[in-house]
Order: structure tokens, then sequence, then C-alpha cells
């Protein structure tokens, strides 16, 4: 069965709505003029559960749902949304959206014009929450947990987490078009908080997909989760205050990407670009990075958090280039930024939920890997930091100013990763620093299913990559001079 099917079966064939009253929507919401419009159908279910002093503590169970409707004119956008799927709250929803326009178009969408869009699903329909039983996963938090306090007799507090979801979503377009998408998500963490007199540090680890409960059982992966986060913690013990000052920075593979999705990425999303707010803005064919960086935004990339098969507005999701060896080749789009542009859109139109409108997001970025060894490029520091892992950052698109948190970070003497690090901080400008990579490795990973990104209110999950880079000189914030 494919997805449109699997939807109109589950999500709307039980409330009475049809393609006639898909048609007949539409055609309310298209009464007055405007560019287009959209109706966007959601349901997930989601499950959690929370282990904190060797006793599983909390579980929540939730059912949410709802239908968006949006009317585009112009740079106006209205938006009304209903948290029932049900006939009579649409067609009014629609009465809210279209009110952006005071012209008339009288369009009619046929229910012979309604046509499905079709593409290759990335994923199973299958739910996570029905992958594994009850028991069995308890069975995983208690084992995890038993894993983590065996490890270290200094460990002392131990926080684990495991949460499923399963959405579908559908998109009904005043074009007439239809596409539909079903997604599950598996996310597993462990945080421990080792002690050692008045010395306390803790460590986190992750894993998650767009998958099924089976991947966290297969080879005991939730058992490495809890040895990385007890590894964490143990290499922070042994830390010593960061240095300060310029020096060149070896970033790691996979997570330490976070930094080009908040330096690079949030400033290559076209809202910004559009309103001239983004330190890119114009800069399309111009060199904005060394040779050394191409970055991409992948929406197709099976099995990621940041995956879909369509945009919540119905684009096929596609790869795009944003930055090829320097040079900035574009943006990425939803369809008002595409039409407002004069470009096409690139399948970035996202939202968290039903009751948000979309908006240009990135999907899953990351740098493409290079030519060089990871132990080339740590061979070419005389003096620097190793940053392994990031804790946070903050950016300004329109400035690119950044700063990031390393959460497990090394000295690397004469060539080598020595000394592990704390309370080191990278400070720059986004443009600036990406002129400043000189080397990237073979290696490129991505992150290991962790990634969140919040703007305007809305926090998405993303993916995230990157192979080991070199960036020549950056500001590091320590305590150590």
């Amino acid at each position: 069965m494919d997805n449109l099917a699997y939807i109109k079966e589950h999500l709307l064939s039980p409330v009475g709505i049809d393609e006639a009253f898909l048609a007949q929507a539409l055609s309310q919401l298209s009464e007055r003029k405007i560019d287009f419009g959209d109706l966007f159908f959601e349901h997930e279910v989601s499950e959690s559960f929370a282990l904190d002093e060797n006793i599983v503590k909390g579980g929540s169970f939730a059912i949410s749902g709802g239908v968006g409707v949006r009317g585009v004119l112009g740079e106006k956008c209205g938006f009304a949304y209903s948290d029932v799927i049900e006939k009579q709250a649409i067609l009014d929803a629609c009465m809210a959206a279209r009110s952006i326009s005071a012209g008339h178009n009288c369009s009619r969408v046929a229910i012979e014009a309604l046509h499905p869009k079709q593409v290759k699903a990335l994923y199973s329909q299958e739910n996570p929450l029905n992958s594994l039983s009850r028991a069995e996963k308890i069975k995983i938090l208690t084992t995890a947990n038993e894993i983590a306090r065996g490890l270290d007799p200094r460990v002392d507090q131990v926080a684990i987490s495991l949460h499923q979801s399963h959405r579908m979503m559908l998109v009904a377009d005043t074009d007439g078009s239809i596409a539909a998408d079903v997604k599950p998500v598996v996310q597993f963490s462990v945080q421990v908080v080792m002690r050692d007199g008045e010395r306390r540090e803790s460590g986190m680890s992750s894993m998650g997909g767009a998958y099924l409960l089976d991947e966290i059982i297969k080879g005991d992966a939730f058992h490495d989760i809890a040895k990385d986060a007890v590894r964490m913690a143990s290499v922070k013990m042994q830390a010593v205050a960061a240095p300060a000052g310029m020096m060149p920075v070896v970033l790691g593979a996979g997570w330490p990407g976070v930094l080009i999705h908040e330096a690079v990425g949030h400033g290559l999303e076209a809202d910004e670009n559009y309103i001239n707010a983004s330190a890119y803005s114009g800069r399309v064919g111009e060199k904005v990075a060394s040779d050394a960086c191409t970055i991409i935004d992948d929406g197709t990339i099976a099995r990621r958090r940041g995956s879909q098969s369509f945009d919540d507005e119905g684009t096929p999701t596609q790869s795009n280039v944003l930055i090829e060896k320097g040079v900035l080749k574009g943006y990425m789009h939803d369809r008002k930024s595409a039409m407002l542009m004069k470009m096409a859109p690139t399948g970035n139109g996202r939202r968290e939920s039903y009751d948000y409108p979309p908006l240009p997001r990135m999907t899953n970025t990351y740098m493409m890997p290079g030519e060089y060894d990871k132990e080339e490029i740590i061979a070419s520091v005389d003096k620097g930091i190793y940053a392994v892992n990031f804790s946070g950052g903050q950016v300004d698109p329109t400035s690119g100013r950044f700063v990031f948190s390393t959460s497990e970070a090394f000295l690397i003497e004469n060539g080598k990763v020595t000394t592990p690090i704390k309370g080191a901080t990278l400070i720059g400008n986004g443009p600036e620093t990406m002129k400043k990579v000189s080397m990237v490795a073979n290696d490129l990973q991505f992150d290991p299913g962790i990634g969140f990104c919040g703007k305007q209110g809305q926090s998405l999950m993303v993916g995230i990559g990157q192979p080991t880079l070199k960036i020549d000189e950056i500001t590091v914030g320590g305590t150590q001079n």
C-alpha cells in the first residue's frame, strides 16, 4: 500500500473525508484571489519512557493531530488551523485563511483534477510503538542503567530516556496536487554524572533516526550508548582549563557539523535572504568559503531524522548544493520564498506541526569529504585544539557571528592529541571562518540522530554531518592564557 492509500485508510476515511470534500475545501480556499494555498493534515502518536535513580520514573503516551490551512498572496500569508479533523472546522479555517485577499477568483477545484504526487517512500509505514513490547522497552532502560553504573564506581547518577513517534501527513494544494508521507522516529539517550570527591562531571550519548525500535537492540547498540556516556564523563574528569586566544582548531567528524549548520546553514535559508537579513544575501556566485568547502542540504537520505519523502508543502525533497568549492550556489526555499525570489522550491518548506505555517528550513546539512586522512590533519597542527563534541551555541544570521561551547575537546601538541580540556568556546564569523578551512578529511560522518533546530518558535528534527576538518585560525575562549 502506498503512503497516500495508507493515510486515506488510517486518517481521512475514519472521519468521512474523501476527494470530494478535499476539492470542496480547496475551492472555498481559492474563492478569493490568492497565489496558492494548501491544507496540511497531520496525525502523530508518540510514547516516551524515562529512568532516573534506578527506577522508571516517567512515561507518557500522546496523540496529536489537526489540519492547518494556508493562503498566500505575495508577501502575505493567511493561516488558520483546527485541532480536530472535522469537515466544518476545516471549511471555517479555509474561510479565515483566505481573508488576506479582498479580490475574487471564484475558481473551483474539480474532483477529477485532484492528482497524487508520487515519489519513492523513504520509510516503513510500521509504527515504532508496536515494534517492541512495553516490557522489552523497559528492559532496554534498566539494562543500560546497569551497564553504565557497572563500568565505573564514580558514576553517581544515570538518567535514560526512550522516545518513539509515528507521524502521518497529507498536503492538498490549490493546484489539485496531493502528497502524503509516513515517518517513524526513535531516540534513545543516556546521561551520567560522575563524582570524585568534590568534582562532578557529566557525559551524554544518544542514538536515533527514522527507523523502528529494532535498531536500538540490533547488535546491542544501546549498550554502546551507555558506555559512551560513561567514557565522556571520565574524559571530563581528567580535563584541564582550556587555553584562550587565536589558534588552529580541528573539528571532529559528525556532530561538530553543528557549527556548519548554525554558522552557514541558517544564513542560507531563503526567507532571511529575501529581506537581505543574512550575511549571504545577494552573494550567489561569489566566493564565500575556501575551495575545500562543498556543503549540501539533502532531505532524501534514508533513515535520517531530517529527511522526508515530501516536505510539509508537498514538494518532493531533494539534494541541494548550497556551496560548491567555496562558491555560493543557492539558497534553501519553501514555495513562498521561491515565488518571491523567482526561483524553484527546493523541498525545504517545513513546519513543527499542523498549527504552524511552513518556513524555509534545513533537512540534513553536511560538508562533503575531502582528500586527507584524519591523522594527517591532526599532525599538521603544532599547537591547537581538537573539538570532538559540542553542547550548544548560537548565531546571528544577519552578521554571521557565532559562539559555540565544546563538550568534549583536547589539546593538540606537536601534531598529537594530548590532554582533555574543558570550558572551550569557539567564537567567529560564519563566512570568514569558512574561508579558513584548509584541510578536509575523507571520513564523513553524520550525527548519531540527536539534531534539533529552532527557528521562529518552531523546533524541528534535522541531520548534521561533516568529515574531520581544520580551521587554520579561530578565536578560542577559555580560562587559561
